[in-house]
């Protein structure tokens, strides 16, 4: 018996497998069982689960096999680019999809036919072009300025690279990176997510003409934190304003307030700028804005200290609508 037939006996018993289980079963190469593996995957025989060193394999059964992407589907001109560039998924066991992969598995999912679907997808994001400026930047202060609850704006304006997420179809291209990166404190996903919005990011702080930029400090602690990596990956060549957060015993994240006014205590209340210097024009930076509150109460602070006299706030991801709570990140 070939070993190719003796590792898929070992399948039809086991249904799952590491290599090293396969090598210790059938005493055989580490390498021919490698590069036997990669001939069942190519022959949609096996799939493999995870990443080095801790990867799986399992045997396909018949009717229920994944499939490798719309191959077979037409696309009209540009479309399969767009995606590329507007569309990314994580499937349920941590693989990441772009693209027209993406988009076939995530209406796979949901018993959706591609071709129609893609082609709403595509125009409900052109519905959404015309909030975008000349400069591929949303503008959020009428959201701001609309959001009941304030007593008073002390942001100058508030930008987004994109939404975090849009109508029936979730989280953008930008939304899902962040969430995930954040979520899994995953540095891969965070140096994807950087090569998209650094050469952005910088400039942004070019075209307002900040002599100082601020990033918002996280809530709760983590390994890798998001906000400490963008700021260590930006390489803004100006001034940095440091903001503490301060609080009680136990850290409440915003994301966990569901009114306005408990986050906009919460972030007058745990947050505090000591800086000494002074600017004209200062950009604060955070990962995402749900209700803004963060953003505008510590451009409070920093302008009743006289720190500077303009701050402009900038999120990678916002919300939408009015006060909206992005709650999963």
């Amino acid at each position: 018996m070939f070993i190719k037939d003796k590792i898929l006996k070992l399948f039809d018993v086991h249904n799952e497998l590491s290599v090293k289980e396969i090598v210790d079963k059938l005493s055989v190469s580490k390498q021919m069982v490698h590069l036997i593996l990669h001939k069942l995957i190519i022959e949609n025989e096996v799939q493999k689960f995870g990443r080095t060193p801790k990867t799986i394999y399992r045997v396909i059964k018949k009717g229920n096999t994944v499939s490798d992407g719309p191959v077979e589907y037409e696309s009209a001109k540009g479309q399969k680019e767009f995606m590329q560039k507007n569309f990314l998924s994580v499937s349920e066991t941590g693989d990441l999809l772009q693209g027209f992969e993406a988009f076939d598995n995530w209406c796979k999912h949901r018993n959706l036919p591609f071709q129609k679907t893609l082609s709403e997808f595509i125009e409900t994001k052109k519905k959404y072009s015309h909030y975008y400026d000349k400069n591929g930047m949303v503008d959020g202060t009428a959201k701001l300025k609309s959001t009941k609850g304030y007593t008073k704006l002390f942001l100058d304006k508030l930008y987004y690279l994109d939404f975090y997420a849009i109508e029936r179809f979730g989280k953008t291209r930008l939304g899902t990176l962040l969430h995930f990166a954040k979520q899994g404190q995953n540095k891969f996903l965070m140096r994807i997510m950087m090569e998209e919005i650094n050469k952005r990011i910088n400039h942004f702080v070019k075209l307002h003409k900040a002599d100082a930029v601020c990033f918002v400090p996280p809530t709760i602690r983590r390994e890798v934190q998001i906000m400490k990596f963008i700021q260590n990956n930006c390489n803004i060549s100006l001034p940095v304003i440091e903001v503490k957060k301060i609080g009680g015993i136990i850290p409440v994240p915003q994301k966990s307030l569901s009114k306005l006014d408990e986050r906009i205590r919460n972030a007058e209340n745990t947050f505090a700028v000591t800086e000494q210097r002074n600017f004209k024009h200062v950009v604060m930076i955070d990962d995402a804005v749900g209700s803004g509150a963060t953003l505008n109460q510590i451009a409070g602070k920093i302008l009743n200290k006289k720190i500077a006299k303009k701050v402009t706030g900038l999120a990678v991801v916002g919300s939408f609508k009015g006060f909206d709570v992005i709650t999963d990140i």
